[in-house]
């Protein structure tokens, strides 16, 4: 049936091409002559996704040389490259002007969601093409059959009703493939790229349907020239890591069976032996892709595997397209879907131990504009996304347990931070391999002496603004009780941090940053005012109107909250990665991972023990850290929705912004453990040896 459906609907485009371009007794079709471009330019894109499965599905591509992969790849996607975005439909300024601004909105959705055809032809889910391929049979129709009976387009809201039944007829089944492929190791088109192609060579890059640039094609050429031991040692420390994680978080990993992998094409050297490193601790991997479509949940931030980004503006102009239909009976109908999801493979979902991450840094930033041609979220939707994000984590909370599954994080640079990418590069193994047993030292003594304060002091020097005082729980019995967690390189890789949930009554103040980057996006000038752990007012230098730098912020840090609470406060002590941001000038460019473990950070958000609050949990001294709610996540019994934000955000003052560090103790007696940026507190002086390195 499907294959029927499918080339049914492949005869009707390519009659519609010829309409298109055929010319009636008075010279034209009946219809705009911009509607016509556009329905035309659409029509050609869809017949070479027709055209792109068949070339995948009869194994041509397997036959076809570099050259001819990299020219296919660059057809794909050459539309919505930075050069040619300011005449492709994707471009919401550009279809607007176009086609008006209501219908303009409309197709430029539309352009978006059919753009998804190029993953499901790679994949061969021809079900998963036909249904767009329908979508756009079914707008086209519309106005064709308005034209034909009253000379004019048909009402907007007729085509957005179209939209609104295609997204809401097809959640389930798109919902149900989510789940499935996150918990169900069955899922393997990825999983037989990577372990089944010939690695030495770059072919297999252009299996998956990525973009592919050179630098994904230099990621892996660096990878492929180092020796065998040292591919180890990246893995190992990353599946090591992953281990470890279940192991201090007290959660007992051989109740797991599947693990899903994330990461950035280039590194399968590293992720094949990885896959080896986790089955024999009895972990199957699943490896999806990021999302591609608005019904896979589609957003500005790549969840999966993924290559290349092709225009990071044309992400952020499509970020918020659910705009154009979520109300709440949507909701509910994503909601019942993600439930009957889980229901479907529980079983999996209980031996599914949670993400293991390789992410990549280094991208040269990019200045995205906020266009007003672009879909928004209005207020009530924006309320109606956070509701849903807090419904759909319980969900999969209940199925997922927080407190039995865990995670792992590890980072490394692109070609694009610069000509020094090689050096980095190693740099960057050297951080992530860093001594696990030095580190646990001197934090050990750091936490010592935090547990015996009240609250601790954080303020900045230079031009940065930072003057924070943040509670701390009050520790009963302090012989068997800690409020910091020793953190070295288990869960976030490389190793370098203590933190805490602190107190919100009575942590105020502000936090200010120069410069900063989170989730891929610029802050100017950032900052929070903060009064009983909770955001009251926030700025940013961005924009030259006030109004475009509130609603960025909110928009993207504050995920359409009022207001978030502090989460986590941190103190990083991985000078060595400070050092070599310095040493190469990548410090704007160093991810949170490794940028937080650079001087002080604070998350707003959820604590770091999210949904694993009972989860008892202790530092190598054998204390329990019972620093692990705070005032919101103890809403989780009475009313989850206010409890859980599904949101964070690490923001870290480097420690040339940093003036000082104390902690005052209940004796009122204050100790300084950092100050103008050196670790003045004594067990801790190896830390500013990198730091004395960085001065000679």
């Amino acid at each position: 049936m499907v294959e029927e459906r499918f080339l049914l609907a492949e005869e009707r485009i390519r009659g519609i091409l010829e309409e298109l371009q055929e010319k009636d007794e008075s010279g034209q079709i009946p219809m705009p002559e911009a509607f016509k471009a556009y329905f035309l330019k659409m029509a050609e894109f869809l017949l070479l996704m027709t055209d792109t499965c068949r070339y995948v599905a009869e194994g041509k591509i397997y036959l076809a040389s570099l050259e001819e992969l990299k020219a296919h790849n660059k057809a794909l996607y050459e539309d919505i490259l930075p050069e040619n975005y300011e005449t492709s439909y994707g471009n919401p300024t550009y279809c607007v002007k176009e086609l008006g601004e209501e219908y303009g909105r409309l197709c430029c959705f539309l352009y978006a969601e059919l753009r998804s055809l190029i993953v499901f032809a790679y994949e061969k889910k021809k079900e998963d093409m036909v249904i767009r391929m329908e979508l756009f049979l079914e707008i086209y129709g519309s106005v064709l059959c308005a034209l034909a009976e009253t000379g004019k387009l048909p009402a907007v809201e007729e085509v957005k009703e179209i939209i609104y039944f295609f997204v809401s007829d097809y959640m389930r089944d798109a919902t149900e493939k989510k789940i499935k492929a996150m918990v169900c190791p069955t899922e393997d088109f990825a999983l037989r790229i990577l372990m089944e192609s010939d690695l030495d060579s770059p072919e297999y890059l252009y299996y998956f349907g990525e973009y592919i640039t050179e630098n994904e094609l230099k990621t892996w050429e660096h990878l492929k020239g180092q020796k065998e031991e040292t591919i180890s040692l990246m893995a190992d420390t990353y599946t090591e890591g992953y281990r470890i994680g279940f192991e201090v978080g007290n959660k007992d990993i051989t109740k797991k069976k599947t693990v899903n992998i994330r990461y950035s094409l280039g590194f399968e050297r590293m992720m094949k032996k990885a896959v080896e490193n986790f089955a024999k601790i009895g972990l199957k991997p699943t490896i999806y892709r990021a999302a591609a479509s608005i019904l896979q949940g589609k957003g500005l931030a790549r969840i999966g595997y993924y290559g290349a980004i092709p225009n990071k503006q044309y992400d952020y102009d499509h970020k918020d397209d659910q705009a154009l239909f979520l109300n709440k009976r949507l909701m509910q109908v994503k909601l019942e879907s993600f439930k009957e999801a889980f229901e479907m493979y529980k079983e999996e979902a209980a031996v599914f131990g949670g993400p293991a991450v390789v992410e990549v840094f280094g991208e040269s930033p990019a200045a995205l504009t906020e266009k007003k041609e672009a879909l928004h979220l209005s207020e009530e939707q924006q309320k109606i996304s956070v509701e849903y994000a807090s419904a759909a984590g319980d969900i999969q909370n209940r199925y997922i347990k927080g407190e039995e599954r865990s995670f792992t994080i590890i980072a490394f640079p692109t070609p694009e931070i610069g000509e020094d990418f090689a050096e980095i590069f190693d740099e960057v193994i050297k951080i992530n391999t860093l001594d696990y047993n030095l580190y646990q030292t001197i934090q050990q003594t750091m936490i010592d002496t935090l547990d015996k304060g009240k609250y601790v002091i954080v303020k900045g020097m230079g031009n940065n603004k930072t003057n924070l005082k943040i509670m701390l729980h009050p520790l009963t019995d302090a012989k068997k009780q800690t409020n910091f967690e020793n953190c070295v390189a288990d869960v976030n890789i490389p190793v370098g941090e203590v933190f805490t949930s602190p107190l919100l009554s009575g942590t105020q103040g502000t936090l200010h940053v120069t410069k900063v980057f989170l989730n891929e996006l610029e802050y100017r000038d950032l900052s929070l005012e903060i009064k009983d752990g909770m955001i009251t007012a926030y700025s940013c230098g961005n924009f030259k109107a006030e109004a475009e730098n509130l609603k960025y912020i909110k928009d993207n840090l504050l995920f359409h909250h009022e207001t978030l609470p502090m989460g986590e406060f941190a103190i990083g002590t991985n000078t060595t990665a400070y050092v070599t941001g310095k040493k190469f000038g990548i410090e704007d460019k160093l991810p949170i991972l490794i940028a937080e473990k650079t001087g002080p950070h604070f998350a707003f958000g959820d604590t770091c023990y999210s949904h694993a609050e009972d989860v008892a949990v202790f530092n190598p001294d054998g204390k329990e850290i019972i620093a692990r709610d705070n005032e919101c996540s103890l809403l989780r019994k009475e009313n989850p929705a206010k409890a859980y934000f599904n949101c964070h955000t690490d923001i870290t003052i480097p420690y040339d912004e940093l003036g000082e560090i104390s902690v005052v103790c209940a004796d009122e007696e204050v100790i300084t453990l950092i100050e103008e940026g050196r670790f003045l507190l004594p067990g801790c002086e190896e830390l500013n040896r990198a730091l004395d390195g960085m001065k000679e």
